[in-house]
């Protein structure tokens, strides 16, 4: 990896190059990065051509996937019925826009929880009255609908206050939230090669071909506004959409993987 150093002192990542994978940690790292880079920069626009707009955070969880094909199935079930759930007359007559994504963390016992974060962008009109505003249980009642499950999901809403810089409440943790890894590597990687191998045969398996971050009404318009390049397949450098002149010899920062040691060597 080769770093800028920039007259300030800090280090930009100038050059390296990627394997793209949904496991790799450094492309993950970067991905992160990128996701929550474009969801700023998208939020406040959208607050720009919305300002009376306001952000609710959204947790729809579903029953633990038993193993890696099951996950596989689940994972498309999951998306369909999210689809489901923001065309529902309910839902769609306050919903602005949205952004979704997906985590999934492994369980000791081999099985997997797989569920979304999304953040809503809704009109001011969802808080007044009972006519527009959705409680936690009318909530859970729709994403059972849309799951067409014989038990209660859990699921965790909760209004996003966008001048709060702190907090579980606050905007930007919101934001951090949704843009944050699909799947860490430190969450499911053990001392038992064969069980990682198999979680991690798993989780390619079921990970190809889906996408992590899902924009929709006025948060994706926003995004093509902008012209935001693809996270999963975009430029994983530039993750800020920023572009620095070729550096000088002295600028170059070049950091080596040494796979004796298991980490990166600055040379």
């Amino acid at each position: 990896m080769r770093f800028r150093k920039l007259p300030d002192g800090s280090t930009k990542l100038y050059q390296t190059w990627f394997c793209k994978s949904r496991l790799c940690p450094l492309c993950n790292w970067r991905r992160s990065m990128k996701n929550s880079g474009q969801l700023k920069k998208i939020v406040a626009e959208a607050y720009k051509q919305q300002p009376t707009g306001r952000f609710i955070f959204l947790t729809l969880t579903e029953r633990n996937a038993v193993d890696g094909e099951d996950l596989k199935q689940r994972l498309k079930a999951l998306t369909q019925a999210f689809f489901k759930l923001v065309h529902y007359k309910k839902v769609v007559k306050n919903l602005l826009g949205f952004v979704r994504s997906t985590e999934i963390t492994t369980n000791e016992n081999g099985s997997y929880h797989q569920h979304l974060h999304v953040l809503l962008f809704v009109k001011n009109t969802y808080f007044k009255g009972s006519e527009n505003y959705l409680s936690q249980a009318d909530w859970t009642d729709l994403w059972q609908k849309a799951l067409k499950s014989s038990y209660k999901p859990i699921v965790n809403v909760e209004a996003v206050r966008a001048n709060k810089s702190k907090g579980k409440s606050s905007l930007l943790a919101s934001a951090q939230e949704t843009a944050k890894y699909q799947v860490k590597s430190a969450d499911y990687m053990t001392d038992d090669d064969n069980r990682n191998q198999q979680v991690i045969d798993d989780l390619e398996q079921a990970l190809a071909g889906t996408r992590q971050i899902g924009y929709g009404g006025l948060l994706k318009r926003i995004k093509r506004q902008l012209k935001l390049d693809d996270a999963d397949n975009g430029d994983l450098v530039n993750v800020d959409g920023e572009e620095l002149p070729e550096p000088t010899e002295a600028e170059l920062i070049v950091a080596k993987w040494d796979q004796q040691r298991k980490n990166y060597l600055i040379w």
